[in-house]
């Protein structure tokens, strides 16, 4: 539908108009009339209006001067919904077609209804409901119903312009809904609320309670409770407070205190509270058992048992078992009673109270023991040098033996139950008087017990030293207390044991091997036994040799020592040693690098071995010379048109040398005459790269390889046929000038980034 834009008329005193001149299309739908708009939900409003032809969908409008609200609709009755509740609106209907929506129709005023109360309530008796609200906007009243929920019985109905309610005579223990609403100046109700409250139930009756005396347990149980969803059980004392909770109807309470007078109640519960407490029954429990238990025995054979008073105790009875099974009780309801006893045995006694609830728990069981027999038949186990174990006929009555041993001022006791004794901690090779008692813990001991003589094994030797007289023999000094004693020495190992006795104190063995760990004991033998033995003191034996020192000069001032392994031996300490001074190698391999070696040197070689504690052996002794020094300065010069003469700067001192030239059309050798330091090689040919060395020759004849090696090149080619150029060692460096006068002389490519290539 074709228009124009809005105009806005602004009248003193009158609220903002909107006009808008709209042009009727001839296709546009006709304006709907409303005939009601209504209002039964607090945010909604229903419209009703005429249908218009040719509208397919309606616009219904809300305005309340602050929103306004559309709602699209097919056909009449709409509802406009998400207003706000007690609040005026204008109403406006709009037909709407496939060209276009007709203009507004007339509007209409509606109110919403009031909103529902928000209710909160609670059962604050068995018997009735307590309903709150807060308060609702433009409401002058409240109207609130309660019945049961399941529709039976009873409604009831109050109106009130309170926010609280209270509904009484009621039902415990039975669920109530709730209904509540609101209305306004002219009587329209608004939105009800709807909620569900059951009411709290009543205190459970008939209550019965089972005491179990052993257990100290009380079992209760009553009639069950309308509506009731829980039960608690509270027993109360003067000094304790214990519960239990169930949802049968039935509870246990356990650990009740003996002696003591509790009230019984029990409540019932749901989701609406708890009832009040039922009445309560009076539980007394048995009494405790007797405290202060005395025992007395006066005259002997009289057994007197005395005890204290209890709470809630009618009489008592005593029980006096014996050690053989027999048993006695005294019935009385005084504190004391009187038995017959006899020597030599244990009576174990305990007291009980009785009332009607039963027997007290069982207190404690004391015994009484008589005075005991002493010990016979006491023979003796064992005797070393500081212990005696003896043994003997247990005694009935006694409850532990005391053992005594007495040397002088020396006393040693031993107490045990069993009728044996081991006394320790005794002095070696010293008679002792032993006696054994029987003892009681309440009659003590019987003094009138018999003794013995018994003298402890001899004292353990003490090795003061082990000299070695020998290579292969030691002799052992010891020191002993002992009067007279045979001493026996073993030296014990993994290569054999050996022996020797004296009756002194040093006694000698030979012919222990080398390289071998041994453990050396000592014992002395008296009458009374063996000692122990001595604290073993280890012997370690000089490591054994190895064989077969080799020197071998490696380089001009490394000699490399090597030898075979030798027994035990852990490291090695090899000495080269000269006027210059000495070089060391300490290794635990079988060869080692000395350095720092001068050439043309007489030296002397020398060999240790070291075992694992340090023990050291001088092995090996050897005399070596070392080798005259490489020569310097080696220079090739030509002769004629197939000889070369090989030059070198001699060292120092008088040595022998030889030459060698490799290439690849064969090797090359001169030796020089004495004295000389040059020779010369003939018939060689030209055109050819020769790897040139000058080694010293030792004594021996060998020819040593380790000195340096110079690279020549014989050309013949040009005006430099038979020219010799040196073509330096691998990876030396030249100058570039060098480099050109190569190249310029060989005709080849010799320089590769300034370094000569062999």
């Amino acid at each position: 539908m074709a228009g124009r834009p809005e105009k806005c008329l602004s009248l003193i005193g009158f609220t903002l108009l909107c006009l808008k001149t709209v042009i009727p299309s001839k296709s546009a739908p006709g304006i709907p009339t409303i005939d009601q708009a209504y209002s039964k939900i607090s945010n909604s409003i229903t419209v009703e209006w005429s249908a218009v032809p040719g509208a397919t969908s309606y616009l219904l409008t809300a305005e309340d001067g602050d929103t306004v609200i559309e709602t699209t609709v097919a056909s009449s009755p709409g509802t406009v919904t998400g207003l706000k509740a007690a609040t005026l609106y204008q109403i406006t209907v709009r037909s709407v077609s496939a060209s276009g929506q007709s203009q507004a129709s007339s509007p209409k005023q509606a109110k919403t209804v009031l909103a529902a109360p928000v209710l909160e309530v609670g059962s604050p008796s068995p018997d009735s409901i307590l309903v709150r609200w807060d308060a609702v906007y433009m409401a002058i009243g409240f109207s609130v119903s309660v019945m049961r929920a399941n529709g039976l019985g009873r409604i009831w109905k109050e109106n009130t312009t309170n926010t609280s309610l209270t509904f009484s005579s009621l039902d415990a223990g039975t669920l109530y809904t709730i209904k509540a609403y609101a209305w306004n100046a002219n009587g329209i109700p608004g939105d009800d609320s709807t909620c569900n409250q059951r009411t709290s139930p009543r205190a459970p009756a008939n209550i019965e309670v089972f005491f179990d005396s052993g257990a100290l347990r009380a079992s209760v149980s009553w009639t069950p409770t309308e509506g009731a969803f829980n039960y608690t059980v509270m027993a109360s004392s003067d000094s304790s407070q214990q519960s239990c909770s169930t949802v049968f109807n039935s509870c246990s309470i356990g650990s009740l205190q003996c002696g003591t007078e509790y009230l019984i109640s029990v409540s019932a519960s749901n989701d609406a509270g708890s009832s009040w407490s039922s009445s309560a029954v009076t539980l007394k429990t048995v009494a405790c058992a007797p405290g202060r238990v005395t025992i007395q025995e006066d005259p002997p054979g009289h057994l007197s048992v005395a005890w204290s008073n209890v709470e809630l105790g009618d009489y008592y009875v005593a029980f006096v078992k014996s050690d053989d099974g027999l048993e006695v009780r005294c019935n009385t309801s005084i504190t004391r009673c009187n038995f017959l006893s006899e020597c030599g045995f244990t009576y174990f006694i305990s007291v009980f109270a009785y009332n009607r609830a039963g027997q007290s728990p069982l207190g404690d069981v004391f015994n009484y023991t008589t005075a005991p027999c002493c010990p016979g038949d006491i023979s003796t186990v064992l005797v070393s040098s500081d212990r005696v174990e003896i043994a003997w006929s247990p005694v009935r009555g006694a409850e532990l033996y005391e053992t005594k041993a007495i040397a002088g001022d020396s006393v040693v006791e031993c107490n045990d139950t069993a009728p044996a004794c081991t006394l320790s901690a005794l002095d070696c090779d010293t008679k002792y008087n032993i006696t054994v008692y029987s003892f009681s813990e309440v009659r003590g001991s019987n003094m009138s017990c018999s003794s013995h003589y018994i003298t402890t094994a001899p004292c353990s030797p003490e090795i003061k030293n082990i000299s070695k007289d020998a290579f292969s023999t030691i002799n052992v000094h010891w020191r002993s207390a002992n009067e007279v004693a045979t001493y026996t020495v073993t030296v014990q190992g993994k290569k054999g044991l050996f022996h020797c006795s004296s009756m002194g104190e040093t006694c000698v063995i030979a012919g222990l091997p080398c390289g071998s760990v041994f453990s050396v004991t000592a014992v002395a033998e008296t009458q009374a036994g063996k000692s122990l033995p001595s604290y073993s003191v280890p012997l370690e034996t000089e490591p054994c040799c190895p064989a077969g020192l080799t020197a071998v000069q490696v380089t001009q001032s490394i000699i490399n020592v090597s030898w075979t392994i030798g027994t035990v031996a852990q490291t090695y300490m090899t000495v080269l040693e000269s006027h210059l001074g000495q070089s060391k190698c300490h290794t635990h391999q079988n060869h080692c690098l000395l350095g720092c070696m001068a050439c043309g040197i007489n030296y002397t070689v020398t060999l240790k071995a070291i075992s694992p504690t340090g023990l050291t052996v001088d092995c090996a002794y050897q005399s070596y010379s070392s080798s005259a020094c490489c020569p310097l300065g080696v220079k090739l010069y030509r002769l004629g048109p197939n000889g070369i003469r090989i030059y070198w700067q001699a060292s120092r001192g008088s040595a022998n040398y030889s030459t060698d030239l490799y290439g690849s059309k064969g090797i090359f050798t001169c030796a020089p005459s004495a004295g000389l330091s040059f020779c010369d090689v003939t018939d060689i040919p030209c055109g050819d790269v020769y790897t040139v060395m000058v080694s010293p020759v030792a004594e021996t004849g060998l020819k040593l390889t380790f000195c340096p090696k110079k690279i020549y090149s014989v050309t013949c080619s040009g005006s430099t046929l038979g020219m010799v150029i040196y073509r330096g060692k691998r990876n030396d460096t030249v100058s570039p000038r060098a480099a050109r006068l190569l190249m310029s002389i060989d005709g080849n490519k010799l320089l590769e980034h300034g370094t000569l290539i062999g």
